[in-house]
């Protein structure tokens, strides 16, 4: 009898421990999705007047402006992101390992230091600009980066290292049976790669043209450096210039509907066009490429480099030189430092806390439930920084006032606006660790918060880092939502190089934008280590 009640009572305790776990989850997603149903309250109270008056005023230029430069910079990034995956995983050429590096370093450097450098270069004593009018003369006008196609061009060289990633992934698998059939069939390179190679190539750059249509979407920091109008930056004017919380809300609900259309479209059109290779088709192996092809390679990768790293970098360390010899990098520039050092380490720690409920919940329970939970935990993959921003205030005023002006509401946005990137990498480590373990554990005599602490955090330790650091990185670049929710004076490194940008304080931006770029790297290092173990399983 002891036994069968010890068999009763075992999942009992278990279920009532999933249910303290589940209902812990829920509190942090109903915390994520805070700023979402605040916005939404916010929206709800603008009168049908005021709807149409926004209809009539400024909705029609922003859905224009914002969609237009979402395609156009779609397009950018999958030329620039296919042509450069296609070589680097289709020939082997020597310093193949530096070009995969040298496509990935862009991500390093945040939009808005692309804006402010490539506006810079471009005036008539900038280096662009000097050679502009050394090939073309006075009489030919400076490239103008003050419109869609300026707007495009930064964030196409700021994005198109998404699509290079996964696409150089898809291209690396086995499809050697596949190509090899259809040259049987009488077909030439080009049609091998339009009606065999590309299919296969459409689920990675659909996922990779998700992440850029997103970023487009949610960037703050080029079309404000810029000075173009989409709902990012119309959000932000309506808060901060005529402090009009209400026209913010209802334009903050059009993008977040936006941005899920979207979403929702992306996983309709990618789940009705599923591409199988063969597991068992031999590995493509690589053409050495010829003189002439390495020639060319390096011409065009050399391009996109010197573009999108090469001439930041060096403008970068130029004026951070300049910086340096004039003394200009003191102690007031090391507190904006440790200002973001500290905010990006305390936002890091909060959501990796945060997100293992959601995580672990998921990883065990694998219900209908857990993974709503997990769904809605990514609510800050669709909400930009203002947006959140404004979802935080609004919440503060009506409910903890005297958080308002304080580090924490600055800490609550972060952690909220990086949540999926916590969530997903733990959920991705749990989903590794075997039930048995924990199981062993307990027959051992440990209790759960022991065997949490003893066995599950230390094997999971890995993702969970993994995490840390993605967040901190993110948090290091955020801009909007720490220009509208940080305290008075509390000024950090993305806040100093829009602030200096906009008062044309060169050798002051430099050096701020290089510390964030050197922060990025060792972000960069842990995904391509992950991304080259992937491949290697594969």
């Amino acid at each position: 009898m002891a036994s069968s009640f010890l068999s009763f009572t075992g999942p009992l305790r278990a279920g009532r421990r999933f249910t303290s776990l589940g209902g812990l989850a829920t509190v942090v997603v109903l915390l994520a999705a805070m700023p979402l149903l605040y916005v939404i309250y916010n929206s709800l109270q603008l009168s049908a007047n005021e709807w149409l008056r926004l209809w009539s005023s400024r909705l029609p230029e922003l859905l224009w402006n914002t969609l237009s430069l979402a395609v156009l910079v779609a397009i950018g990034c999958v030329f620039l992101g296919v042509s450069s995956a296609w070589w680097i995983a289709r020939r082997d050429f020597p310093g193949r390992k530096l070009a995969t590096w040298l496509m990935i370093l862009p991500l390093t450097v945040p939009t808005y230091v692309f804006a402010h450098i490539y506006t810079t270069l471009l005036e008539e004593d900038g280096w662009l600009g000097r050679l502009w009018l050394e090939l073309f003369g006075e009489s030919t006008p400076l490239p103008d980066l003050y419109n869609i196609w300026g707007v495009t061009l930064i964030l196409s060289l700021a994005g198109f290292s998404y699509v290079f990633l996964l696409a150089r992934a898809a291209l690396s698998q086995p499809t050697r049976s596949l190509e090899e059939a259809a040259r049987i069939q009488g077909a030439s390179t080009l049609e091998v790669f339009w009606r065999v190679n590309l299919p296969l190539l459409r689920p990675a750059i659909a996922a990779g043209l998700a992440v850029v249509v997103l970023h487009v979407l949610s960037d703050f920091g080029a079309v404000s450096m810029l000075r173009f109008q989409t709902f990012t930056l119309s959000i932000y004017l309506q808060m901060s210039g005529r402090f009009d919380y209400q026209a913010a809300a209802g334009l903050s609900l059009i993008l977040v509907m936006l941005s899920l259309t979207f979403l929702v479209l992306e996983r309709f059109f990618r789940s009705r066009q599923r591409y199988y290779s063969a597991r068992h088709s031999r590995q493509q192996p690589l053409r050495r490429a010829t003189r002439l092809e390495t020639s060319l390679i390096w011409l065009w990768l050399g391009l996109i480099t010197l573009l999108a790293f090469g001439l930041p970098l060096a403008w970068m360390l130029s004026w951070s030189w300049q910086a340096w010899a004039g003394n200009l990098i003191n102690a007031e520039f090391w507190g904006y430092a440790g200002n973001s050092l500290m905010v990006a380490v305390i936002a890091a720690t909060l959501a990796v806390i945060a997100a293992f409920p959601v995580a672990f919940y998921n990883a065990r329970k694998r219900s209908v439930g857990s993974q709503t939970l997990l769904q809605f935990s990514s609510v800050g993959f669709v909400l930009p920084g203002p947006v959140i921003a404004l979802g935080i205030l609004s919440f503060l005023l009506a409910q903890l006032p005297f958080l308002y002006g304080g580090l924490a509401a600055l800490l609550i946005a972060l952690v909220i606006r990086f949540l999926p990137l916590a969530v997903q990498s733990q959920d991705a480590a749990l989903a590794q660790l075997t039930p048995s373990v924990e199981q062993a554990s307990r027959s051992l005599g440990a209790g759960p918060l022991e065997t949490l602490w003893r066995v599950i955090l230390p094997m999971i330790r890995g993702g969970m880092a993994t995490a840390w650091v993605l967040v901190f990185i993110d948090t290091l670049k955020e801009l909007p939502a720490t220009l509208i929710l940080r305290p008075t004076g509390f000024d950090t490194l993305p806040v100093r190089i829009w602030i200096e940008a906009s008062e044309e304080m060169l050798e002051l931006a430099a050096p701020a934008a290089l510390m964030l770029v050197i922060g990025t790297l060792p972000v960069l290092w842990i995904m391509m280590k992950n991304h080259a173990v992937k491949m290697g399983s594969d």
